[in-house]
């Protein structure tokens, strides 16, 4: 099993920065894939930044160039850099952790932390 939790939320005015940490903890032997999404009410949990354990990073048009995904192993830590937000960040951010080792894979998420950008 793996427990994450994440912090880092909160308000900031558009053009502005936060960084949103999740702390990961059990058994994270096997972790392939970690992911920040978002998630609207009534809309469907959206990709905002990807990493994979080889070190891959993957990141839509929409966050390219503002936002940074990044794994502090000692730390067990994943982190999302949030740069030049605009009002259209604003939504609850979710880490994603998926334990590819042993099989079968598992998905993991963390319980939410909002994010509000102002104009």
């Amino acid at each position: 099993q793996v427990q994450l939790v994440e912090s880092g939320g909160g308000a900031v005015q558009a053009g502005g920065s936060l960084s949103l940490s999740c702390a990961a903890s059990g058994n994270t032997r096997g972790i392939y894939w970690m992911a920040w999404y978002r998630q609207d009410p009534g809309k469907h949990r959206e990709l905002v930044a990807s990493l994979t354990s080889d070190g891959k990073t993957n990141y839509p048009d929409s966050v390219e160039g503002r936002f940074t995904i990044a794994r502090d192993r000692e730390k067990n830590t994943l982190t999302l850099q949030m740069n030049s937000l605009k009002p259209e960040d604003t939504s609850v951010y979710y880490c994603n952790f998926v334990k590819t080792f042993p099989p079968p894979s598992t998905t993991y998420w963390g319980q939410g932390t909002q994010v509000t950008v102002s104009s």
